[in-house]
């Protein structure tokens, strides 16, 4: 039996276990990269290791988060980032040099290798035939000092195209109809796979849209065969020598396939607060917009921006919509800038943004109240936006700019004979953005710069043998890690500093609960369905150990933010009865007993109600690497025991 794309990636990759689906098996990761809102946190889990210098292929710190600088507490945290960039041979590339996923596509990403980011739209990597995974910033430290990466193998879903898309139906559309038919809990546990004579007529800036919005789904990753068109992409960034070819075996056998004709797609929107809430444009109708935001790492390529630029071009903003750009990268800029199309953009009106997340994250560009804003990014969560009241929409860029132009939801098809965009034969190639580490030799004399913003890493304890603590908090399904630890320019310079960020933990759901959290001491908290969707940002779980979080009970998980709990110490446990979950009232006095010995010795756990009287049966999905993680600790424990 052949194998497919995902599975030989894995397979040249193992380390440890079996490639059967539900076990777990270790990866070598060959490359690694972080962001600054992540990024602070994973080098001083990785300072704590004690290792002089990292031992992956390669490594890339990115400034793109929070760059908007409002005090000194992001400016430090950059400062801190370079100086343990510049003396432990990571590569730093500076702010303003572009969004992570867009500039790891353009200049490092490789065909066949792996990589693991601290970030959740890492999956992007897939669309040049990476492996490419989101991960909490305490496994992409122990995959820098050289240590292996662990996942529980995924089943592999086939998603076959056929045909090729109609004019202004844009490669969004493509993952917006996948998550329409999976739905936001659809991809745990999986691998998402695209194959079929379709797959030829897309370009690696449109698979890379496609991949990165995989994470949505909770997938491990999604991934596309290493074919000519992707040849042609790194030959044109002058990397030809990157290529190699990658494709599944003609017997290869899939766990599910799922087959769109891209042909009949037409242009979709998701609408508001989750991902998977997808309708055609033209069943929601000419709704009244008054904000467009186009740009983030789903849709800033610089075919995206060719695109929007031509159909503002000659044209004027609706007076009544506020529309927002933010190019992916100082390569597309430049470009944009050097043809011509962002003047065409400046012209129409187009406020133009730094090259950076920007309002992905909740970096500014917050909607007026009660407002409709069309987004060409990933995620529309409840208040992510940074305004609790907007209808947040996901869009392509054809459909944003479109309505930007009328100030309704706009079907772009109505817009009359598209431009053709091609993806150029060469890009401009200019590294200077990206500043080289020091070498083995000049490293011992850079001194490492810590501000006054950045706290130690949240201290640990072992495992007890029984926990005991009160139903702290209960919340309902699809909660993600905005609920737990949201974004927004007013909270992202705190990333650094966990006692400061605690007092806005689950402030979306309940803004009394880390002053509860401080009263009591612990806590268990008790969950719905796909509990910690969203974002990698290990925070959410950081910041419940140091309210006291002891054990997250839930109906399912996430699978980053499951693997994120593990590594913070926090025991996360499932009902083996999801009805169980009904019973449980917040506030009821709860029991673990004896849960240490239950999960070392592999048997039953209950949870007792004390409040009730009653006993639930338990569920724990864990390794024997994940009980000793879980029983010192934490992986930071773990790691300094067996370094």
């Amino acid at each position: 039996m052949g194998l497919t794309v995902a599975q030989k990636l894995i397979k040249s990759h193992l380390v440890s276990g079996e490639m059967t689906p539900g076990k777990e098996v270790g990866l070598r990761i060959d490359q690694t990269l972080t962001q600054d809102a992540t990024g602070t946190m994973a080098y001083l889990e990785f300072e704590a290791m004690g290792i002089e210098r990292v031992k992956t292929e390669l490594s890339v710190a990115y400034i793109d988060h929070n760059t908007l600088q409002t005090g000194f507490e992001n400016a430090d945290d950059h400062r801190f980032i370079q100086s343990v960039a510049k003396k432990r041979g990571i590569r730093f590339s500076r702010p303003g040099n572009g969004i992570c996923h867009q500039v790891h596509l353009e200049r490092f990403g490789k065909p066949g290798k792996t990589l693991i980011g601290s970030d959740s739209h890492t999956p992007t990597g897939g669309g040049i035939g990476m492996l490419a995974m989101g991960a909490g910033g305490l496994d992409v430290a122990v995959a820098m000092g050289g240590g292996t990466y662990y996942i529980t193998m995924p089943k592999i879903v086939n998603v076959h195209l056929t045909g090729a898309l109609q004019p202004y139906v844009a490669a969004k559309d493509v993952i917006l109809e996948v998550l329409r038919i999976m739905s936001v809990k659809g991809g745990v546990g999986k691998i998402i796979e695209y194959s079929g004579e379709g797959v030829k007529t897309l370009s690696v800036p449109e698979r890379a849209t496609i991949t990165n919005m995989g994470a949505e789904l909770g997938a491990t990753t999604s991934v596309f065969p290493s074919d000519e068109v992707t040849k042609a992409f790194l030959k044109a960034q002058g990397r030809e020598e990157d290529w190699s070819e990658l494709q599944a075996d003609s017997d290869a056998v899939y766990d599910e396939v799922i087959e769109i004709d891209l042909s009949g797609l037409e242009p979709m929107a998701a609408m508001p607060h989750m991902p998977d809430r997808v309708k055609k444009v033209s069943e929601i109708g000419g709704i009244k917009v008054d904000q467009v935001c186009i740009g983030s790492c789903t849709n800033s390529s610089l075919m995206d921006m060719l695109k929007v630029a031509a159909i503002l071009k000659g044209k004027t903003v609706c007076p009544s919509v506020s529309l927002s750009i933010a190019p992916g990268s100082k390569q597309v800029l430049n470009m944009l800038a050097l043809n011509g199309a962002l003047s065409d953009m400046i012209d129409a009106g187009a406020r133009i943004l730094e090259s950076a997340c920007g309002p992905c994250i909740g970096m500014g560009q917050s909607p007026n109240s009660a407002g409709v804003s069309l987004r060409t990014f990933n995620r529309n969560f409840l208040g992510r936006s940074g305004t609790a009241d907007a209808g947040i929409y996901l869009v392509s860029p054809e459909v944003a700019a479109a309505s930007a132009l009328t100030g309704r939801l706009t079907d772009p098809r109505t817009l009359g004979e598209p431009v053709k965009i091609f993806m150029p034969e060469s890009f401009i190639i200019n590294d200077n953005m990206i500043e080289l580490p020091a070498s083995p030799e000049e490293a011992d004399s850079v001194e490492i710069l810590y501000g006054p913003n950045i706290k130690p890493f949240p201290t640990t304890e072992k495992m007890p043998e029984s926990i005991e603590a009160k139903a702290i908090l209960k919340v309902g399904d699809d909660i993600t890690t905005d609920h737990i630890m949201p974004a927004g320019a007013k909270i992202l310079p705190y990333r650094s500093n966990i006692p400061h960020l605690s007092q806005y933990c689950f402030a979306v759901c309940d803004e009394t609960f880390p002053e509860r959290c401080k009263k009591e001491g612990k806590g268990i908290i008790i969950g719905g369905a796909n509990y910690g969707q969203g974002s990698s940002r290990e925070h959410a779980a950081l910041v419940p150990l140091y309210l006291g979080i002891k054990a997250v009970i839930t109906k399912s998980f996430a699978r980053i933010h499951c693997a994120n709990l593990i590594n913070a110490g926090i025991l996360p446990l499932t009902f083996a009865n999801p009805d169980d979950y009904d019973r449980i009232n917040q506030g009821d006095e709860l029991a673990l007993n004896n849960i240490k010995s239950a999960i070392i010795n592999n048997e039953t756990a209950y949870l007792e109600n004390k409040t009730k009287g009653e006993k639930y049966e338990l569920k724990y999905e864990l390794s024997q690497r994940q009980k000793d993680i879980i029983t010192d600790g934490g992986l930071l424990n773990y790691t300094k025991e067996n370094i």
